[in-house]
């Protein structure tokens, strides 16, 4: 799967690994997984935002809930982190599908804050749920058993946990490019038009709202392992929130502009917190408002579009005087044919 990106999307895809692979020689490992998870998370908001049309304000409750799934399947059962977290992903993709099919019936503002109110009853559920989350004190203590590997430095789980990441942004990446994905980006430039063509408009988007809670799930279960405890923030508002932000920040529509918008607010966030700086908030939010008035098309977007002009711009000269070459060669015999006076 990783050589199929590497061999369509060599430099890209190169530099990409390298940095994962890299990340935690660079910064503290613990904020290198952390911006691996909240980067999955971006991604599967953007690939519901940027190419089904759909804001959801609901993807905590996926995160969330796969976070306490994982952290309740490794407490009780013993079983290898892997399978916790794959429990946890099949637990969001489920729970996605009757909210789903009750919201991709609607579109802008009203799917927005459906999935929201949705995502509410869900934090309401697990509040209330002591005996088996916790309630306000969260899942603790949730082990990282592999095979009877220690994994207790975060330096080696971040290794253990990153294919699992790596695999959702690869799928991330495998579903825009496929024909579903053509004909989801169809969808939101224009639903009537699709569906006139036949396409089932609203299974789409369901298939597409349950693959992007998948994805945040797998997420949600990486972070939950990382850290060792499931808490109320995970399925808080302010979660799905600051992933929306990411989206934003890094350039909606382009799955590696989530990426970059993870990092940025991650390291922005540890990096106050470790200064003792309390309201992280302000600073983050300036920093949104400055690149949303400044670069339209976020981050990714913005340096796409202004590398694309550079291009151009290096290409034209030479264009230019290919095009000189040849208008100069076809004027040459008509002037020989007037000065001879034929």
């Amino acid at each position: 799967m990783i050589i199929r990106l590497l061999a369509r999307r060599p430099v890209a895809a190169g530099i990409g690994l390298i940095a994962a692979l890299a990340l935690p020689w660079l910064i503290y490992p613990p904020v290198a997984m952390d911006i691996m998870a909240w980067a999955l998370l971006a991604v599967a908001v953007d690939l519901l935002l940027g190419y089904g049309g759909l804001l959801s304000f609901g993807h905590a409750a996926f995160w969330g809930t796969s976070a306490y799934t994982t952290g309740l399947i490794a407490l009780h059962t013993g079983l290898p982190f892997p399978v916790a977290i794959v429990g946890g992903a099949l637990a969001a993709a489920a729970l996605a599908v009757p909210i789903g099919y009750l919201s991709v019936r609607l579109s802008g503002i009203y799917f927005a804050m459906v999935t929201l109110a949705f995502a509410q009853m869900i934090y309401f559920i697990v509040n209330q749920w002591r005996d088996v989350t916790g309630g306000e004190n969260g899942l603790q203590g949730v082990p990282r058993e592999l095979l009877g590997a220690d994994l207790s430095d975060p330096f080696y789980f971040y290794y253990a946990g990153l294919p699992f990441v790596l695999l959702g942004l690869w799928a991330a990446w495998r579903i825009v490019r496929s024909p579903f994905g053509q004909v989801l980006v169809s969808i939101r430039d224009n639903p009537s038009r699709a569906r006139a063509l036949g396409y089932p408009v609203d299974r789409y988007r369901l298939l597409a709202f349950v693959l992007s809670a998948a994805l945040a799930g797998l997420g949600g279960g990486v972070f939950a392992i990382s850290h060792g405890f499931a808490s109320l923030h995970d399925v808080y508002w302010t979660t799905s929130g600051q992933a929306v932000m990411m989206v934003i920040l890094g350039g909606i529509g382009t799955l590696w502009g989530a990426v970059l918008g993870a990092a940025v607010i991650v390291t922005l966030n540890d990096y106050l917190a470790t200064a003792g700086f309390e309201e992280t908030g302000i600073v983050t939010g300036a920093i949104f408002v400055l690149i949303v008035l400044l670069f339209r098309k976020g981050l990714w977007g913005t340096g796409r579009d202004l590398l694309t002009a550079a291009r151009a711009r290096r290409a034209r000269p030479a264009e230019s005087g290919e095009d000189r070459k040849v208008e100069v060669a076809t004027e040459r015999p008509a002037a020989v044919a007037e000065r001879s006076g034929g």
